[in-house]
């Protein structure tokens, strides 16, 4: 994995390379962002509201993201959706008041679902081999999970100064290091040979007959077999993600009475077993087949949910075992779902499609913020029922409906 990387060339080497400004950030504040939005006044339901806004936000956003990287070019789209999708939230963020603030960051923070078109697209363009693929996606995870150690500084200045002090600091902090990150990946990358062709067969095309074109594209994915069921996996993952993101933080200071530092140290010890499972076992996997790997890892994640359901009050020992079985089941998933989507797209129309599956990703995805903060209100247990539910269709689905030959 490090020789591949060493022998990147193109767009790829300053995306990987300059992912810690963007990841540290993140990693420091987002353990914390429920906890400071609780702080605030903000209750279970409210913060469902606004998880559910972000992901509304991010539906009208997918929906143009094609459209616009096709007509104005990755590079250029990438820069400016950044901006708006990353620098804007953080300074609203920081200086956050009461639900409006939260509201609008979310409208904004939508539009990192441009940047999940443009910026893939700005590298993936120049890449055809599905291997080559796969490593980048896991170098980009693994860089991620690397600025997971700047954490233990969150949680110590959460403990001595509290919540909302700290996690002002950090998102102005936030705001310097990614604005930083987008600048630098605008300077050292180019626009891709593909991205030059889409720009000039869409320079005299209107943006309102662009979008009237997707009809032939929606066609397109549902007449493939492959990239529906790609889809639906998709969603499902999506739902997952916006439940456990959002409500596990509360779930283990408020249910499971742990300290509130101690969420900074979590992200730690996964990221620990993920960067180990990808370094020693990535490329042993990599000779299985991609379907069967998923398989074991959503076994793990059904495994996982149980295990921290079953959580005894103030037992930290059974949250961590929890974060180390959801860290092998992510390793063993996310990267090959990924790939599975990048390589099943047509690579002349991949803008518009990858964007169109976000757009049918987060539509589905979008009222479980909304059921998650009325479960919660209930019973904080609830919303992670609900997670359970949603991984155990994830298996059934991929059982029934994925060959291993389609890979």
């Amino acid at each position: 994995m490090f020789a591949s990387l060493l022998n990147l060339k193109g767009n790829a080497k300053p995306c990987i390379l300059t992912e810690p400004l963007w990841g540290i950030p993140v990693n420091l504040y987002l353990p914390f962002v429920s906890l400071y939005m609780y702080a605030l006044g903000l209750g279970f339901e409210e913060i469902g509201i606004i998880l559910s806004v972000g992901l509304a936000s991010q539906v009208f956003f997918s929906f143009i993201a094609g459209v616009v990287t096709d007509k104005y070019g990755r590079r250029w789209v990438t820069f400016i959706a950044e901006f708006f999708a990353w620098s804007i939230p953080t300074l609203l963020w920081a200086f956050s008041q009461n639900f409006w603030w939260f509201f609008a960051a979310a409208l904004f923070n939508g539009a990192r679902n441009i940047t999940l078109v443009s910026f893939e697209c700005l590298w993936v363009d120049e890449l055809s081999d599905e291997k080559k693929i796969t490593t980048v996606f896991n170098w980009m995870l693994i860089c991620g999970l690397l600025a997971v150690f700047f954490a233990p500084i969150a949680g110590y200045f959460v403990q001595t100064s509290g919540v909302v002090l700290t996690m002002r600091v950090l998102y102005v902090f936030a705001f310097v290091s990614m604005s930083a990150k987008f600048v630098l990946v605008y300077i050292f990358s180019k626009e891709t040979d593909r991205g030059i062709e889409r720009m000039e067969a869409t320079k005299d095309v209107s943006i309102f007959r662009l979008l009237a074109g997707y009809v032939d594209v929606f066609v397109q994915i549902f007449k493939s077999k492959s990239m529906v069921r790609t889809l639906i996996l998709m969603a499902f993952e999506g739902i997952t993600i916006v439940i456990i993101g959002g409500f596990f933080a509360l779930y283990v200071t408020q249910t499971l009475n742990l300290p509130e530092s101690f969420l900074a140290y979590f992200p730690i010890l996964r990221a620990i077993v993920m960067i180990l499972f990808m370094l020693i076992l990535q490329n042993i996997l990599n000779r299985f087949n991609i379907i069967r790997v998923m398989i074991c890892g959503l076994l793990l994640y059904v495994f996982a949910i149980v295990f921290l359901l079953a959580s005894p009050i103030e037992n930290w020992l059974w949250v961590a075992a929890f974060v180390v079985i959801d860290a092998c089941a992510a390793a063993l998933v996310l990267p090959r779902m990924r790939s599975l989507a990048a390589h099943q797209i047509e690579p002349e129309e991949r803008a518009r499609i990858r964007s169109l599956f976000y757009v049918v990703v987060l539509a589905l995805s979008t009222p479980f913020g909304v059921l998650a903060g009325m479960l919660a209100d209930i019973d904080l247990r609830w919303p992670f029922v609900l997670v359970l539910g949603v991984f155990i269709c994830m298996l059934v689905f991929t059982l029934v409906f994925f060959k291993p030959q389609s890979e």
